[in-house]
This record gives structure tokens, sequence and C-alpha cells, in this order.
């Protein structure tokens, strides 16, 4: 291959010198190609590859090679072979001798031939946005936890924005476009989503995908559009399948450390708003710019928000219990028997009768868990009082530690049924005041030496007036004055 100087040599002599190409060609001890070639173009010299270099000892395997990676086409993007599976499946299933770093050169020539081309996009203000669901660990009251993150991006503004939650079931999915409607400012004309099962019911390939009527219940709330992309083509919402990798490293390194979602949910909704300050390559306005002039053009949000929840209709079992996804949750006895409504929103649960709430919990995110409210049995305790030590309700309830030490009191003082019903009664007063309130006034109770449950009412009481007991009494109106009397006069008759 000739050299930039060389070459240039051989046209001096050609143009300039009026050379032939013979003599050049003796001169300069080149072939009559190579000088014919110097003389026909002045560029730079490239090698290129006229025969493909032979492969004795992958040769042969090639054509499994291809095989494979064409049927990748027909698997789910994140099981395909990579080069190291190939490697493996060679050696183990074919008796492959060579090296990785051979099957390796391979498959990275043979993905560079199929790289796919895609066309530069624009978008109006207010028009479009995307979402889609992620993952990512972080660690939740020192515990390391995968939460899913609903991701959603303005395509013009390119403002994104980010929520966590346990899981990524449809009530997840209303939720995070609620909160992401009211952090943009409004509502996209059309949303783009990939054939997520949340939304979509039956996806037909070359056809739009039957909708889940749930959703199209919460899209017409919103009054958008939803555009579904095709089978396999993630890359139709780009901006948003980039905006999970990148909200990884840049907002989740080092991994958050908080004490609930709340927290996780705050500490990203900050990192999406310091984007605003970044200006993308080609553009000669912020993000945050940019976002303020998309703002006026999106849909406004409705008066009122969606209800972001699954309702099922529930019945609860002998224990006073319904069931939902494996896990159980307590209601109170008095529903037993009675057909109930539950709504499960992404943290917690409530149970309806139809007209009011009749139980609430914190969702739990586990299998056949039980999450039981101690005071829905408060009725049948104090019915059947020998099954306090027992009760499971009683042992999953957090109470301070004041009322444990009541209780070895009362039954130091008093026989097991009594106290156990003096303590039941006290329970009762946890249902109007807070359990601070109540230890508060237990711990009274008992420096005062007065164990029963209507001192420690009393106590309550006096609280709630603002005043304590001592300056109830003084406040109290005075006794008469009573006047002394001479009873001497009263002698006489005993002498008697």
């Amino acid at each position: 291959m000739l050299k930039v100087d060389q070459k240039e040599q051989i046209r001096r002599d050609f143009f300039i010198e009026g050379k032939s190409i013979r003599q050049i060609a003796r001169e300069r001890h080149h072939d009559r190609r190579t000088v014919r070639g110097a003389i026909r173009d002045a560029s730079l010299s490239r090698y290129k590859l006229t025969n493909p270099r032979p492969r004795p000892v992958l040769g042969p395997y090639v054509v499994i090679i291809d095989g494979w990676l064409a049927s990748d086409k027909f698997s789910p993007p994140k099981q395909h072979h990579t080069s190291r599976r190939i490697y493996h499946r060679l050696v183990e299933e074919h008796g492959f001798s060579g090296g990785e770093s051979t099957v390796r050169d391979y498959v990275r020539k043979h993905q560079n031939r199929q790289r796919p081309v895609f066309i530069p996009l624009s978008y109006e203000p207010g028009e479009d946005a995307q979402a889609d669901f992620g993952e990512a660990m972080v660690l939740m009251k020192g515990r390391p936890l995968n939460v899913q993150l609903f991701v959603g991006r303005l395509c013009y503004s390119k403002i994104p924005f980010l929520v966590a939650s346990p899981n990524q079931q449809q009530e997840a999915l209303f939720e995070g476009h609620e909160k992401s409607f009211d952090f943009f400012g409004g509502v996209p004309r059309t949303i783009w989503y990939d054939r997520m099962s949340q939304a979509v019911k039956k996806a037909l390939p070359g056809h739009r995908p039957e909708e889940q009527e749930a959703f199209i219940a919460f899209r017409s709330h919103y009054l958008y559009e939803s555009r579904f992309c095709n089978p396999r083509e993630a890359h139709e919402k780009g901006l948003v399948e980039n905006l999970v990798g990148y909200a990884r490293r840049n907002y989740m390194v080092p991994i958050p450390e908080v004490a609930s979602f709340k927290e996780l949910n705050d500490l990203l909704k900050q990192r999406c708003l310091k984007e605003a300050g970044r200006r993308l390559r080609g553009e000669t306005e912020t993000i945050g710019e940019m976002w303020e002039m998309e703002r006026s053009q999106l849909l406004p949000l409705p008066a009122y928000s969606y209800p972001c929840c699954r309702t099922v209709s529930v019945r609860p079992n002998r224990l006073s219990m319904v069931t939902f996804q494996t896990n159980r949750y307590s209601v109170p006895v008095e529903c037993d028997a009675k057909s109930l409504f539950l709504r499960a929103f992404v943290d917690r649960v409530e149970i309806t009768d139809g007209i009011k709430v009749v139980a609430v919990h914190e969702r739990c995110c586990g299998r056949e868990q039980d999450v039981l409210d101690v005071f829905h049995y408060l009725p049948l305790l104090k019915q059947r009082p020998g099954a306090f030590d027992h009760a499971k309700p009683l042992k999953m309830w957090t109470r301070p530690v004041a009322l444990d030490r009541y209780l070895e009191h009362l039954r130091d003082r008093m026989s097991y049924r009594v106290a156990t019903m003096e303590f039941l009664q006290v329970m009762d007063l946890c249902v109007t005041h807070s359990l601070d309130e109540v230890a508060a006034a237990v711990e009274r109770a008992m420096t005062l030496g007065s164990l029963g449950a209507g001192t420690v009412a009393y106590l309550l009481r006096a609280d709630r007036g603002l005043r304590q007991p001592e300056a109830v009494m003084a406040s109290a109106p005075l006794c008469p004055t009573v006047q002394t009397r001479d009873l001497s006069q009263y002698d006489r008759f005993i002498r008697r």
C-alpha cells in the first residue's frame, strides 16, 4: 500500500514531469497498476480485503452461529444469544475447540452488518409523551429492595418524570400517570406505550391491540390518545427506553438509602427537576425553557383525579378476613358474611360496604400473609377473654411498652379474667384517642396507684380539656363553710 508522500511523487512525475507510467514504475519500483491507481486518485489509500480471511477453526461453525442469531429475532430481547452463550453452546453441543475471543469477534461483525438504521424525529409542543416501566435497586430501611419505576417523558421538551412503587400492576400505571400529569402541569394529547399487559388485553400483530376496559376508562377521564409500538420495536419509544438506563446511572448511583417510598419519590422528583437546567445537543434552549413553553400547550387537568385503584368484590371468611392476591386482610367482626368491595391502591387497600369504608390497611407486598387490625376483633375478645393470650391480632399489634407494663400490674392485683376485661376497656379508649395519649394516661394511672380503666378514661378526659387532674380539682366549686356550734348544752341530757 502506497504512503501519502509516495503517491504524491508519482502524481508529480506523471502530471508535472510528463513521465510515462512504464518509466515511473521502473524508477519508483512499483507495479504499473499501483502507479495507475495513484494517478487516478489522490486520496488516502485504504486497505481493501478482496477475499474473506479463512477461518480454519470457526469456519465449520459459522452456519450454526448464523442460525442461532437469526432465531433471536423471534425471542424476547432480553433472551437473545450473547457471544459468551454462543461460545459455551458450541463447546457443549458441537465440541468447538477454538477460543471465546474468536467467537466474540465474529458475532460483533455479524451484529454490525445487521445494525438497524433509524429516522431522526421531531415533535410539536404538548403533542406527544412516552411511558414505560423499569426496575432499580435501593436500600430501604437498611435492606436491599428492587423497586419498579414508572417513567414518563414529554417528547418536545424532554423533561423526565419518575416515580417508584412496589409493583408494576395496573394501579401503579394509573398512579404513575396521575402524578406525572401533576408534575408536567397538564396532559399530553398522545402517549406512546409498548404492548404492556396493564393496558392491553389482547395483542394482535399488525393491528391495534384490544385494550383493558379499566385502561380505557382511565384514558377517557384524561382525554388523551394512546398509541402502541409494534411488537419487539421498543425503539419506537426510545425516549423512555433510554431514560430508564439514564436514571439508573445518574439518579441512583450511589444506591439511594431511604426509609420509605415517599422519601425515594421525593428524591427522584428533585433529580428530575434538576434536568430542567440541561441543554440538549442541537437545542438553543434548556429543557426547562422548552418545558415552560410546552406546558401551555398541554391539555388541562380534569376537575378531580381518577381513583387509581383496582376494585374487586370480596366476602369475609369465618376469621373476619378477606383475601386479595393470596394475602388476607382483616375487617370488623360486624361485617361477617357481608359482600364487600376491596379497592387496591399502590400503597394501601380500602375495604368498603358500598357506603362507607370499614377497613384500611397498608398493602402487603408479600404472599400468603395476614394483615390484621386488633381493633377489628375487640368486640369478640370482650366476649371471649380466655382467647386473649393466644389471639394473633394482639401478638401482631405494635403498641407502647407502657401498655404491657400496665397489663402486668393489673394481673398482679386482680384475677386473670378481671385484669383482661380492664385492659380490653383501656383498648377501647385507643379507638378514640391516640396510642401515645393512652400510654401517657396509663403511666400516670400507675403512678397514682389507681389502675382501673375508669381512672385512665378520667385522665384522658382531663387531658382533652387541656387541664391536669389537679387543676380540675382546684377549679371545682368550693364546699360551703361549716359553722362551728357549741355542743356542751347537750351534755346535760347525758348527765340525766
